[in-house]
């Protein structure tokens, strides 16, 4: 492929670090570019991911990933990048109506999984897309349920450290992947990115999704 073919080919900015979101955009053969927010030195394009008081998850998870999608976009314009639409994505989990979010140690995870162990909970797994004045969400649910997890289990998953920067403490595509009796929803979704809702967006945004 020439320089100028290159080009002319649609993509799209990712805000994320996640490497399972690059996995999943590069499964359905999405061409993107890293759009890093934190690695920008104006600290004010950052976004606060602290609940609110009284927030349900389903409008928390809508609204973080509202606020990186727009984060992103205006550091496009910050750094004089081409204009591509920025596509952010966020993921919590839930029990019982509370927020777990990704947990601060390894004993913070040692906490969740006992929490979610022989039990139902839900995954919310939000995309969208900011571009120009134009910002759209999809959000996508799923009821995770766990199989009864004892101390011995729960420390030698902990021993991988693939709780690391994951909603939960848990990551479906990984050794917790064991963990899970049924699910009911998308796989995707609740390994960070939800692949349905997301072509339906890209296709909004004139971008050619499969």
């Amino acid at each position: 492929m020439s320089i100028i073919q290159a080009r002319l080919q649609p993509r799209i900015y990712l805000a994320s670090q996640s490497p399972r979101r690059r996995e999943l955009l590069k499964q359905i053969g999405v061409n993107f570019e890293l759009l890093l927010l934190r690695s920008d030195p104006r600290r004010n394009i950052e976004v606060d991911e602290t609940p609110y008081a009284d927030e349900d998850p389903e409008r928390y998870v809508r609204r973080v990933c509202q606020a990186k999608a727009q984060a992103g976009f205006d550091a496009l314009k910050m750094r004089n990048l081409p204009p591509f639409p920025v596509l952010a994505a966020d993921t919590t989990v839930t029990l019982d109506g509370k927020i777990f979010g990704k947990p601060e140690n390894a004993e913070h995870a040692a906490v969740m999984l006992r929490q979610l162990s022989g039990r139902e909970h839900q995954v919310f797994s939000a995309v969208a897309i900011s571009f120009k004045e134009h910002l759209e969400v999809a959000l996508s649910t799923s009821t995770v349920r766990f199989a009864m997890l004892d101390e011995e289990r729960i420390r030698r998953y902990l021993l991988t450290s693939e709780y690391t920067d994951k909603a939960g403490g848990y990551g479906i595509q990984g050794h917790a992947g064991a963990f899970i009796e049924h699910l009911s929803g998308s796989y995707s979704g609740v390994m960070g990115l939800p692949l349905f809702e997301t072509v339906q967006l890209l296709k909004h945004f004139n971008y050619p999704a499969p």
